[in-house]
């Protein structure tokens, strides 16, 4: 069996959003939020302030012992399967001829480096935004924060595939990052990048 490999540098057009939660007992926290007694959103911000609520819920990146951010290899794999779920739709591209494309990314491609830095183009920041959903009870607003990183930032990474003609494919997927990107709230164009291959 055969591996071909394809080393790739993506380098961000626009800023993207950290994705991790930056609380280590989320889960905990919501569970408790759950219970009877729970404060209502209104109270916790009078209590503690907005600053401490935002940063309670701000998601962020993880960090190496030297504190450079990285992303995930499955957060890599997550983007194809996003990006291949939407070009199945369109007609011509070689997306739209895979079938059962998740189980085909999750068994058939994979990222080599587990840890992947991000190399910095500037200092990291903030960024805030309004979340809305329209529940039972009407219109709820939340405010979102994320940690970010500039545009102009930069990864590499290796792709691995067992099929040479799945490199194809890839390409495909990268090219789409131009439109939508890596990270949260992509649908406002974050995390949008350009790509190149690194030759060895």
């Amino acid at each position: 069996m055969e591996i071909t490999e394809m080393k790739v540098k993506l380098t961000l057009t626009e800023e993207m959003l950290g994705t991790a939660s930056s609380n280590p007992e989320i889960h905990r926290d919501f569970i408790a939020s759950k219970g009877p007694d729970a404060k209502s959103v209104e109270e916790e911000v009078a209590a503690l302030g907005v600053d401490e609520v935002v940063d309670k819920g701000k998601t962020i990146f993880p960090k190496m012992d030297d504190g450079t951010p990285f992303y995930w290899d499955y957060q890599l794999k997550g983007f194809m399967k996003d990006v291949c779920g939407m070009l199945k739709k369109v007609t011509g591209t070689k997306s739209a001829g895979v079938k059962a494309y998740k189980k085909e990314i999750d068994g058939l491609f994979f990222v080599k480096e587990r840890k992947i830095p991000i190399h910095l183009s500037g200092p990291m920041g903030d960024c805030q935004r309004p979340l809305r959903a329209q529940t039972a009870q009407g219109e709820r607003v939340a405010l979102a924060n994320s940690e970010t990183v500039p545009a102009g930032s930069w990864i590499e990474f290796t792709v691995q595939v067992f099929r040479k003609s799945d490199i194809g494919l890839v390409r495909e997927w990268l090219d789409y990052g131009a439109f939508r990107g890596l990270g949260q709230w992509r649908n406002a164009s974050k995390g949008r990048f350009t790509w190149e291959e690194v030759k060895a």
